[in-house]
């Protein structure tokens, strides 16, 4: 009876150990919160961390698709979120508001990573793509013309005024890094009726049914190759470095050196010609985000 006594305090003691170590555990467990802005980009490098993390045993809560980047800048330094994709030259000109652009990657980044510490944000190192403004063309009419350069453009529209209709936002024609910049940088000015101001969701499209002959988009867009158009080679350097790397905050960052790890193995993976062809997928071919993603993920071995 003793020694039945024994073994049944023993089996309780087991028990109840274990259930102490479950519990710890479980209250240990993090759930990573992971988001992203809205457009379709976004959403990509959003659905790449959370399957990422989600492979490596992470627990996630995914809170990408939020309209606008001060919102989702407000929701990191709130702790709201834990990680999103964020471009250097966005932080450079909006988040810490310097009026002169860089356009220099390494400089951007360099100088966005120093001052943003300050600010409790941690940069992880960029991906080698860079999502910045572009200036495009149809491929034929570009070649018909001779142009493959900013400056060839330019020459082409001094000594051919109002021969060509340039589409461009509202907020291109405004900004220092857009059309006043830009005409000032390549020497060429464009008559107020030949700039057509559109949103820029349609600029592709215009473009590719002749409706006008130049347009500004961003230089990583799955519609560039869909549409079978040109990006002009931005010779002077004029446009700034919009290189996108993983935000978190800095105490968020210290305790999770594992996923700092992780993260910069993914963004040392994207350049542009990967994130092009998931953004062509998603915008032409009508894919799912969280599929495009798994797909390329799969394919440079960052998850089973």
């Amino acid at each position: 009876m003793i020694r039945f006594m024994k073994k049944l305090l023993l089996g309780v003691l087991a028990s109840a150990l274990v259930l102490v170590t479950v519990s710890g555990c479980a209250g240990n467990e993090k759930v990573i919160r992971v988001g992203s802005k809205e457009f379709t980009e976004q959403l990509l490098l959003g659905q790449i961390t959370l399957q990422v993390l989600e492979d490596a045993g992470y627990k996630v809560d995914d809170r990408t698709g939020v309209a606008g980047s001060n919102k989702v800048r407000t929701a990191l330094l709130s702790k709201e979120i834990d990680i999103y994709w964020e471009y250097t030259g966005t932080a450079w000109l909006s988040h810490l508001q310097h009026d002169q652009p860089l356009t220099d990657p390494e400089e951007c980044y360099a100088q966005v990573k120093s001052e943003d510490e300050a600010n409790g944000v941690a940069w992880l190192h960029y991906a080698p793509f860079n999502n910045t403004y572009t200036i495009m063309m149809r491929r034929a009419q570009a070649e018909e013309l001779g142009i493959k350069s900013l400056s060839q453009l330019g020459a082409y529209l001094t000594a051919h005024p109002g021969a060509l209709t340039f589409a461009v936002d509202h907020e291109f024609t405004a900004r220092a890094d857009g059309l006043p910049g830009l005409e000032s940088t390549y020497q060429f000015k464009l008559p107020e009726d030949k700039i057509i101001v559109m949103d820029n969701a349609i600029v592709y499209k215009a473009l590719q049914e002749n409706q006008v002959d130049i347009g500004m988009g961003f230089s990583t867009d799955g519609r560039i190759q869909a549409f079978d158009l040109v990006n002009l080679d931005d010779d002077k350097a004029f446009f700034p470095a919009y290189n996108p790397a993983p935000n978190l905050r800095t105490d968020f960052a210290a305790e999770n050196p594992e996923i700092v790890k992780l993260l910069e193995k993914v963004a040392a993976k994207l350049d542009n010609e990967s994130i092009m062809q998931m953004n062509y997928l998603v915008d032409i071919e009508q894919r799912r985000p969280a599929d495009v993603a798994r797909e390329w993920l799969q394919s440079v071995d960052l998850i089973a």
